[in-house]
């Protein structure tokens, strides 16, 4: 397993440690609940740095962005994001990432999922016809997402970026806890608010930033969060999780990503979602509450009333915040609309639920 600079870290901290996506992770320190209600009512650290950045930059970036992603990266002016995705040859997606405009037509970062580095990687350059210089910053490039609604409250005093006013889908560069060059984000992956922090490893930045966060925070209840939270808080708000709610089979209009999927351009398989718009999925990603007693996890059945399958389960929790199980999952068009009765088949007992509208908090 790959460690993160972090990692040491979090074994003094007492983390449950474990395997994911080759890293080894904290999945959780004090229990998921725990953490996860310090997320949603005041601000906890998540170390990401295993997930991936890669630099597209010179006179063909954005041609290359446009022809292998599926929103629109023209409309990003430097100091803007977008989330967007790759779509695949097949009808799937390669991956979903996000797109940071550092120099308008000229300088992108592109951050993807740990699992995906070296299959995007080679999708990519796979696609640079006009060679755009291309450069993997993932191995020397730390990530530390503190989210909550008072994390920058905490962190203000820590940069000179006004943080504070930092909106939704936009970075600055700046001076964090007396590291130069250090990029701050407001995208977010729990709907509780807060910011990512990306900077380089180098001369002792990981151990500056780690501990000026906590020596600022402590008092103030800042946490240590782990995965584990990190997918129920994500849950709770329909933000999908690659390798389960969407993989290299479904496609983006399936999994109710139109939003992202921009017809005003060309890019990978764009005359298949468009035909997928216009006549309507046979299969869409929904969100639903369990009405009896159980939790649907990945790639449990989902059923209609006679027993009937129509769906499978991608992803299932207990939700910390309602205190009821929720889950989304694929499930044939006849059963999308809000209030749809279905099954969710858990230990050969078709369990009741209902279709929910999104996010669930």
């Amino acid at each position: 397993m790959i460690n993160t600079p972090f990692t040491e870290k979090h074994i003094a901290l007492g983390a449950k440690m474990a395997e994911f996506a080759g890293f080894n992770m904290p999945i959780s320190y004090k229990g998921i609940n725990e953490e996860h209600a310090a997320v949603r009512n005041n601000a906890g650290v998540f170390d990401v740095s295993h997930m991936g950045e890669f630099i597209i930059k010179g006179e063909y970036a954005l041609e290359l962005i446009q022809r292998i992603t599926t929103n629109d990266a023209s409309k990003l002016i430097a100091g803007k994001a977008q989330y967007s995705c790759m779509p695949n040859n097949d009808g799937g997606i390669v991956d979903d990432l996000l797109v940071y405009c550092i120099e308008e037509n000229n300088t992108y970062m592109l951050v993807v999922n740990a699992g995906n580095i070296a299959k995007d990687w080679d999708w990519i350059t796979a696609h640079n016809t006009n060679n755009a210089q291309m450069q993997d910053i993932s191995p020397e490039t730390c990530l530390l997402a503190i989210q909550g609604p008072n994390a920058t409250k905490i962190l203000q005093t820590l940069t000179d970026i006004d943080i504070l006013n930092l909106t939704y889908y936009t970075f600055s560069k700046g001076k964090f806890a007396g590291v130069d060059n250090v990029l701050i984000s407001a995208t977010g992956y729990t709907g509780s608010g807060g910011v990512e922090i990306y900077f380089a490893d180098k001369d002792g930045a990981a151990d500056k930033i780690w501990s000026a966060i906590f020596e600022t925070g402590s008092a103030l209840g800042i946490k240590p969060i782990g995965l584990g939270a990190r997918d129920t808080l994500r849950l709770e708000k329909g933000f999908c999780l690659y390798g389960m709610d969407i993989n290299d089979t479904t496609s983006p209009i399936e999994a109710g990503l139109g939003w992202i999927t921009k017809f005003t351009k060309d890019f990978t398989n764009k005359a298949l979602f468009e035909k997928q718009k216009a006549e309507g999925p046979t299969k869409k990603l929904v969100g639903f509450e369990l009405i009896e007693k159980g939790i649907a996890r990945h790639d449990y059945e989902i059923v209609d009333v006679d027993g009937n399958l129509i769906g499978n389960v991608t992803s299932g929790t207990q939700a910390p915040s309602l205190g009821k199980a929720i889950g989304m999952g694929y499930v044939a068009s006849a059963y999308t609309s809000i209030g749809s009765e279905v099954f969710v088949k858990i230990r050969d007992k078709n369990m009741r639920a209902v279709v929910v509208k999104v996010p669930f908090v």
